[in-house]
């Protein structure tokens, strides 16, 4: 398999699709844990056109798999992940694994056995009153892996302490994960660059009618809550659409909160590496063809 990983604004899709489309039956399996929702289109950046070259399309999985309002977790991903992985093989096609969502791709590549995590109402009420940086002050003191690049509300970072916790107390039984072969490649893009290809990704994203597919939400009955719940810009789009926030002061605040979750994108995949996980980094800036050249060497070596 191959894994191309990369903050967000990087190009790693892109890219992976047109490594995809120089491997005989390759298809690509979504690693992003917003992507899966559907509805949530703009929002999350699925960019759907990316996957089409010239009328050839790429397969993809693990897009629009579930409902919006509806929670999905790490868990759940493994399991969809095994399915799809084994559908590919089994067709003798080429995996492509594809996302910024470290933890997800982390948790393949190292196979960890995982057990779904039951709710906590007794601990639930306990956090409840504490600020978003206390309870991320909790998370940091737990020593076993959690993803900390998606906990910018309070929800996400109480049950992020929720499975920490369950964990810590309840030991994990065995379950079945193959090993894969898996190069790993990274786009890497200079901070600035990136910066820069965020705030314009995100203006471009409002134009195309962001605030509309967030309020189309709203108006289908997903609640404020279970959207805000997502982060990022349906965080700060519901926010500012129920009045909590102005035009302005939702775009500023969006445009921050997008480099931030970059940072710690970056971070995460820093502590792949620190992990066992070998990532070789691609310059983003070189020409495509050269891109290519390089993945294609490291595949074939």
């Amino acid at each position: 398999m191959l894994a191309v990983v990369g903050p967000t604004a990087s190009g790693k899709t892109s890219l992976a699709v047109d490594i995809a489309l120089g491997i005989s039956e390759a298809e690509i399996i979504s690693a992003d844990s917003r992507q899966v929702y559907r509805g949530m289109d703009i929002g999350t950046g699925k960019d759907l056109a990316e996957y089409e070259r010239n009328g050839v399309i790429v397969p993809s999985h693990l897009i629009d798999i579930i409902d919006a309002g509806e929670k999905y977790n790490l868990f759940e991903f493994q399991r969809d992940f095994l399915v799809a992985y084994n559908d590919i093989k089994g067709r003798c096609a080429y995996p492509v694994i594809c996302g910024g969502s470290g933890l997800y791709v982390e948790s393949v590549l190292k196979g960890y056995k995982l057990l779904p995590v039951p709710e906590n109402p007794k601990l639930r009420e306990t956090l409840e009153e504490k600020s978003l940086e206390e309870l991320t002050a909790i998370l940091s003191a737990y020593k076993t892996l959690h993803n900390n690049t998606d906990t910018d509300t309070k929800k996400r970072a109480i049950r992020a302490i929720e499975i920490e916790e369950y964990y810590r107390t309840c030991p994990t039984e065995e379950r079945y994960f193959p090993q894969i072969n898996c190069l790993t490649v990274g786009v890497a893009v200079d901070r600035e660059v990136r910066r820069e290809r965020i705030s314009r990704r995100l203006h471009e994203r409002l134009d195309a009618g962001m605030v509309d597919e967030v309020r189309g939400l709203l108006e289908k009955g997903v609640t404020p809550e279970q959207l805000m719940y997502y982060g990022l810009e349906y965080k700060f789009l519901t926010q500012y659409i129920i009045g909590e926030l102005s035009y302005d002061e939702m775009v500023k605040g969006l445009e921050i909160a997008i480099h931030q979750f970059a940072k710690r994108q970056m971070t995460w995949f820093r502590g792949m590496e620190k992990r066992g996980v070998h990532i070789h980094w691609i310059d983003a800036m070189l020409p495509r063809e050269k891109q290519i050249e390089q993945i294609k060497e490291l595949l074939y070596v």
